[in-house]
Parts: C-alpha cells; structure tokens; sequence
C-alpha cells in the first residue's frame, strides 16, 4: 500500500532511510495502516500531493514616516545638586 509521509521519521526501516515529509513509500499494507492510524502518513493518491495555490496580496505602499525634531534634553543633576531653571 503506498502511503505519503506527514512527518519525517528518523532512523532506518530494511536499511534504508524514511521518505522525508511529502513522499511517498509502498509499504505493507498492515504497517501502512499503522502510519495511517497513528496520523504520520495517509493514503496516498494518484493525483500527488496537494497544490498550495495561496497568493499574496499586494504590498501597500506608503510614505516614510515624517522625521522627528529633535528632542529638548536637560541636563542631569549630580548629587547634593538641584536643577537650575
């Protein structure tokens, strides 16, 4: 039965490596249905894999921001010091 990864597996089956996360392997059917059950792997189609047929929507273009003035900073006091206005 060929099934179609959900996840990647680590390790080895009969010295080969698992299909990576999309492919697909022809595998007995009762270790299939133990893929498929446990939710690793489904049936696979004919068909392939599902298409991603997402678009993006259009970039917005906008002004740069307005540039600040500059900010009043005022002196720090020192200790024992107070503030002179």
């Amino acid at each position: 039965m060929k099934v179609r990864m959900l996840v990647a597996l680590s390790g080895t089956r009969n010295g080969a490596r698992w299909p990576g996360r999309g492919e697909t392997v022809d595998l007995p059917a009762a270790e299939a249905m133990r893929l498929v059950d446990s939710g690793l792997a489904e049936k696979a189609t004919e068909s392939g894999p599902p298409v991603e047929t997402a678009t993006l929507p259009p970039a917005e273009v906008t002004a740069p921001p307005a540039a600040k003035p500059p900010s009043r900073r005022r002196g720090r006091t020192g200790k024992g010091e107070t503030a002179k206005e």
